[in-house]
């Protein structure tokens, strides 16, 4: 696959830009333009027009979480997807995030709850997926999705975006599904990240769907879902870094197995890292 270089990369992500702004502009034209309220993670979308209008031509968000101590196990989400997965295998999951210190478990929606009771009072956060593994249901749908997961006790949402309307460059309907489930995780304090399937695109739709979560409010982008043609690599990481900028996060997930595998991805500019193996991956640490 062809590689973009620096220059493309910039014009790629100033176009989506303009074309996202403008979506914005026509869709947030009722909004409050003399609200006093500070840009939050609760209304980022709404608040950026006034921003625009003023001047700016490039947006940066400052709402992703980043890892402060350096610790790769707190950069692990515990994985477990499978579709037959029993409680007990559930139990299990949350039992060796407790004792290892992961970041997260990552499940599917039906076991947040179980999750969140076995969690509690631990410093290990409950994620779950929507729209899994095809992101091809409504944004309806979607958001439905999200608001009970947050009832339920998900303090993290990774929803995979609209890949066909993003090959098919309908921007205006992928924009308008991450921002409608920005808003639904961020009114329940909960974060969301944005699975772009990288294995499907094209290194020009990597960057569009990357600018897309940004512009529309995500705090992550994340590479693969684990169930599609490909999982994370070192090089896709490194571009979903540079266009979403330092202070976003960015998810490597998929066919992550060992510590050597998490650490070229943190290399690359990875915050977080998305993995079933992780004991396996925490044995294989130094010390």
């Amino acid at each position: 696959m062809k590689k973009l270089d620096e220059a493309r990369v910039e014009r790629i992500i100033e176009e989506v830009t303009r074309q996202v702004l403008l979506v914005m502009e026509e869709t947030e034209a009722g909004a409050d333009p003399a609200a006093a309220e500070p840009i939050s993670a609760h209304n980022y979308v709404d608040r950026v027009k006034p921003v625009v209008n003023a001047g700016a031509d490039r947006l940066a968000s400052t709402l992703g979480i980043m890892p402060t101590d350096g610790s790769v196990r707190h950069m692990i989400d515990h994985t477990l997807l499978k579709p037959d997965a029993t409680p007990d295998q559930v139990a299990q999951l949350c039992f060796e995030a407790r004792k290892h210190g992961f970041a997260a478990v990552c499940v599917n929606p039906a076991h947040v709850e179980l999750c969140s009771q076995l969690l509690k009072g631990s410093d290990v956060l409950v994620c779950t997926v929507v729209g899994f593994p095809l992101g091809a249901t409504s944004t309806e749908a979607k958001v439905f999705e999200a608001q009970k997961a947050i009832q339920d006790g998900a303090a993290e949402v990774d929803m995979v975006v609209n890949v066909g309307a993003l090959k098919s460059r309908d921007i205006g309907l992928v924009e308008r599904d991450i921002a409608s489930l920005a808003r639904t995780c961020h009114a329940g304090n909960a974060v969301l990240k944005v699975i772009i399937e990288a294995a499907l695109l094209t290194d020009e739709e990597k960057v569009i769907a990357c600018q897309l979560a940004k512009v529309a409010g995500a705090n992550y982008v994340k590479t693969s879902t684990g169930f599609g043609p490909g999982g994370a690599t070192p090089e896709d990481v490194a571009l979903m870094r540079r266009v979403v900028g330092p202070s976003m996060g960015v998810k490597a997930a998929g066919g992550i197995r060992t510590y050597e595998d998490a650490t070229r991805m943190i290399a690359a500019g990875a915050t977080r890292i998305g993995a079933s193996a992780s004991v396996r991956i925490m044995q294989g640490a130094p010390g």
